[in-house]
Order: structure tokens, then sequence, then C-alpha cells
């Protein structure tokens, strides 16, 4: 059975969330995307806790859970939260967020008993915890040996293991001799795995992708996931998939090209400038501009860590594939500036309502189909897409890639990097 699971999201308990963000309309969308397993987020925060307990029931045996309004939905849930620990180690002071994943409701709430002397579980779906990384990891491990715990989106410049502002350069300064219990890395919007793949000191881990979505709209829910192929989908399955690195049962990661992420490459938001890792240790980091010190981007902070060339490959890796939100696709081929207009939507129903799902749509839709439902031209856009033959001028310093699926777009005589970036607010 093929598994398409989205394990880090969030809850409308969260920041910058979606107040619709509960259960009914998480699965709804979940399965117009192609999910069939999405983490709950945020069961650290105790009214969201209340709320899944009353919204999910237990599926048999898998230690995973279904909405108890419509059971039969395609839909299974885990139980998931992301946390913020701050802490100093040699005299600095870190900040990383970690994904923490438990098999019930019952260990979830010893977790919670255990981290809540370290700040308030309820000021936020993601809370903030006094104590430092290895620390956090022994109490989660303590609440249960069955519980995962690994460092979320790993590249991004603050609150992140590998961060330009707050971060470590190992795993193993981060977890110290904790470490034994972490075994996957998530990428980031601003990452993928052949950026990953240039550490040698990160072979011994899994890569995993998740959309870190505040809202359960297509175009964010499900933006990055990991397919596993399994006999039964449960808890305890796929975290052994993950823990072993197990190509047979862990196919593929869904990642967007890391371009399109907002902290690619290095630049100034104020300024209009971004600048690929070489150009950007050439200027010393410094703004041509204003004169001030440039964000970091995740292109050049793996520059600075890597001891492998671009394009190396490991042996024995789980692959992947680049997409795009299928409402993101359909908007750029419209010169739309944002995915839920009606237009889009119009076509984007008729596609689903069609070939199944978006998943579906994106990987395994013939062009044939694809043109008896839409045009030619979002027909051909999305198999581009598919094929990886699409430009996108990269992120940086907080704002979005933009994507050019043809020439035109971009303009004939306009480099995609000197483009000025679209800030496409849908997308969070």
């Amino acid at each position: 059975m093929r598994v398409i699971a989205d394990l880090h999201i969030h809850s409308r308990y969260s920041r910058a969330t979606s107040e619709r963000m509960c259960v009914e309309e998480i699965a709804r969308f979940a399965k117009i995307k192609g999910l069939n397993l999405v983490g709950t987020g945020d069961f650290t925060h105790p009214r969201w806790l209340a709320e899944l307990k009353e919204s999910l029931v237990p599926d048999s045996d898998t230690c995973l859970y279904r909405v108890a309004k419509t059971p039969d939905l395609p839909v299974l849930f885990m139980v998931t939260t992301e946390v913020c620990t701050i802490f100093t180690f040699e005299n600095e002071i870190k900040k990383v967020h970690h994904v923490i994943l438990t098999p019930s409701f019952e260990t979830a709430a010893q977790i919670n008993d255990r981290l809540s002397k370290y700040g308030s579980l309820a000021s936020d779906g993601r809370p903030t915890l006094n104590m430092s990384a290895p620390h956090l990891v022994e109490e989660v491990m303590e609440a249960s040996s069955e519980n995962m715990v690994f460092p979320a989106h790993a590249w991004t410049p603050w609150f992140s293991i590998f961060g330009a502002f707050s971060g470590f350069d190992s795993v193993e300064d981060c977890y110290q001799d904790m470490t034994k219990h972490i075994y996957a890395l998530e990428t980031g919007l601003s990452s993928d795995p052949p950026m990953n793949w240039r550490l040698s000191k990160l072979d011994r881990f899994a890569l995993v992708s998740n959309s870190d979505s505040h809202s359960f709209w297509p175009w964010r829910i499900g933006r990055e996931a990991n397919v596993f192929e399994l006999e039964r989908p449960s808890y305890f399955e796929v975290v052994d998939t993950i823990r072993r690195k197990d190509t047979e049962r862990f196919k593929f990661t869904i990642e967007t090209d890391p371009a399109y992420g907002k902290y690619h490459w290095t630049g100034h938001r104020n300024c209009h400038v971004s600048l690929p890792a070489k150009e950007a240790i050439k200027l010393g980091n410094i703004c041509p501009i204003c004169r001030r010190k440039l964000t970091k981007g995740v292109e050049q902070r793996v520059e600075e860590l890597a001891d492998r060339p671009l394009d190396f490959k490991p042996q024995g890796v789980v692959d992947f594939v680049r997409l795009l939100p299928l409402s993101e696709i359909i908007s750029t081929v419209l010169r739309v500036d944002s995915p839920s207009t009606q237009k889009v939507w119009s076509i984007y129903n008729s596609l689903i309502e069609r070939v199944g799902d978006e998943y579906a749509v994106l990987i395994d839709a013939s062009k044939e189909t694809l043109v008896s439902v839409a045009d030619e031209q979002i027909a051909e856009a999305i198999v581009r897409v598919r094929g990886g033959n699409v430009r996108i001028a990269p992120g940086y310093d907080g704002v979005y890639g933009q994507i050019a699926i043809f020439e035109d777009q971009f303009g004939e005589k306009v480099s995609p990097q000197r483009v000025q970036q679209l800030n496409l607010s849908d997308f969070m």
C-alpha cells in the first residue's frame, strides 16, 4: 500500500496559523491532496490535545487515529508536535526546533508532563522550552522508547540545527550523547537531499520531508511529504522504516525545488539583493547597496560545511522527486498572483475530479489525461514540473522564489536571479 505522509503540520494554536485549522478540515484537504497519513501537530498544547482526543478515534492496533465523524475517510493521523529549545552552548545562545512523534495520546500526555517543567505549553502550539537539545531527547525517550525526535527544517537560518545564526556544525554537537536516538533530519523547504548528500557526516541519517504547514489549503499542506510502500500503515512500521533507512519501504520524498524556499540564496530583502553562495562570499556577506550584513542563505551554509562536490549521491539512499503545488502551477500559467482565485480553483477541481487527488495529477496522470481536462498549456506545465524542466528565481531573506515554467515568464533578456522576487503571501 502506498502511504504518503506529511508528519509536520500545525494547529490553530500555533502563531500565524489559520483559525480554521481543525481535524475535520485537515483531513478533508489531506484527502484532496492525496495524503493518507498526517501528523496532528501541536500535541503539547493542552487545548489542542483535548480537541484531538474528542475528534479522533484509534485505528485498530496501528497506533494511528481516524476522524471520529468520518471513520471511513482514508486519512490517518499520527500524534506529532514541534518544540523549540533555547539553551547556551560554548557561550552562544542556540535556538533549535525539533519534531516529536509518539504512538498514542497516553505517551503524548507523559511527554507533556515532563516538558511542562521547562516552559509554558499553553502559550503556543510550538512551545519554547528552556532546555538543551540533548536534555529534550532524554526526557522524550524516557517517556517511551518508541518515541522519535528529529531536527525540524534543518537548514533554515533561524531556529534550526544547522542554522546560520544559532545552529551547530554537526548533529553530534547539538545532541551530544543523545545523538544515538536521532535517526532522521527534516530537509525543510530551502534544502533537498542532494544538498544534504554533500555532507558525509549526514549519511547515517534518513532524510524526511514535511510541509510544516500552517494551513490546510492544498498549496500548503503536503507541499513536501514522504512516500512509503507498506503492507499496512502503522506508527511502528513508519518509524521502523525511517530508523532503518529501508529503501524497500521508504520509496522517496516529495520536495519543492529548494530555490523556491524563502532562504535559499543569501540576500537582503529591503534592497532586493539576492546572491548565490560564491558571489556572497566574495562580497564578505555585505549588502552592496546598504552595506549591512546579508541574510546568509541555505546554499551558502551548505557550502561552508560540505566535504563533497555538487551532484554527489551516496549509495543506498532514499530517492526523491521535485514537485510544486498544483495550484501554484495553474496560477503561474494563468499569470495570477494567488492560487486561491476562483479561476484557479475551477481548473484545479476539474483535474481532481477526473484523476482522483493532487498527487495523482502531479505524479501519475498522463499528458493525454491532463489535456482532456485542462488546456494544453496547463498540461504541459504539469509535465514540465514533473520532469524538472522549470526555472526558479531563488528565494532569499524571507522571500519565496519565483517560478518560471515557460521561457517568456522571466522575459527574454532577464536572468532569473535578477528578477524582483514575488512575496507569495498565500504560501506560508
